[in-house]
């Protein structure tokens, strides 16, 4: 029984995205012909308001904790753990303030979903070098124009047993080069909602997002990116652990 209703509940839940996504398709259309940083900070309001009605409706509320790490008029390379696709809907909606993510190309070759896929995120196709390296002065070109960035730093979904998996280096790369402090973000449940192992199945849970405390990079090279991407890793992990 409760496989099957961890299938119907998937599939009334992908229904409701869908007509969601099609009742704010058009604004976010509009949002997008405009010009950078306005169209990002005309989008995100759009985003959180879709997210903020469709959530709850499916039984997933999404609840903060830590906004006062964001400190007004300053920007930051938000970087959040990556257990389930469930974390898209919820990293960039609900950091506090306009921000683009780092996405993969392929997604945004779905009618409708990927313009608005597009329209929101740096997008890179992993396969190609030269897109990799232009995705770095996208991503830095973002932090210059005072928005945030979310990254995942993990690089795909967590799909083994452990907290964190490791850490690649191009967040950390960025947030040097920039000089932009980072702000680890910690998602609770996700992958219980939507578990990689379970095709087509998925379960109603409220999910929780913590802020911690900003991370410093002023004055740190290159050199001090191994250091800095342990700390974070070991920041992140200890707090998972603590709080799950």
């Amino acid at each position: 029984m409760k496989r099957i209703l961890g299938h119907i509940y998937f599939f009334l839940g992908m229904l409701m995205f869908v007509i969601t996504m099609l009742i704010v398709a058009i604004p976010i259309w509009i949002i997008s012909l405009l010009p950078e940083p306005q169209k990002t900070k005309a989008l995100h309001p759009v985003f959180r308001l879709w997210m903020g009605v469709f959530m709850p409706i499916v039984g997933c509320p999404v609840i903060r904790k830590g906004k006062e790490h964001f400190k007004k008029g300053e920007n930051y390379v938000v970087v959040t753990n990556h257990n389930s696709l469930v974390d898209i809907p919820v990293s960039s909606p609900w950091i506090p303030g306009p921000n683009k993510t780092l996405a993969k190309v392929e997604m945004s070759r779905i009618p409708i979903f990927g313009m608005i896929y597009k329209t929101g995120s740096v997008l890179v196709d992993r396969k190609s070098k030269n897109s990799k390296a232009k995705s770095f002065a996208d991503m830095k070109n973002v932090l210059d124009m005072g928005l945030h960035l979310c990254l995942y730093p993990e690089g795909t979904r967590n799909k083994t047993d452990q907290p964190l998996q490791k850490f690649k280096d191009g967040a950390f790369i960025v947030a040097i080069n920039s000089q932009k402090p980072i702000i680890p973000g910690v998602i609770f449940n996700t992958k219980t909602i939507l578990p990689h192992d379970k095709k087509l199945w998925a379960r109603p849970m409220p999910i929780r997002f913590d802020f911690l405390p900003a991370i410093p990079t002023k004055g740190l090279t290159i050199n001090d990116l191994p250091a800095l991407k342990e700390k974070v890793h070991k920041l992140m992990q200890e707090y998972y652990i603590a709080n799950k």
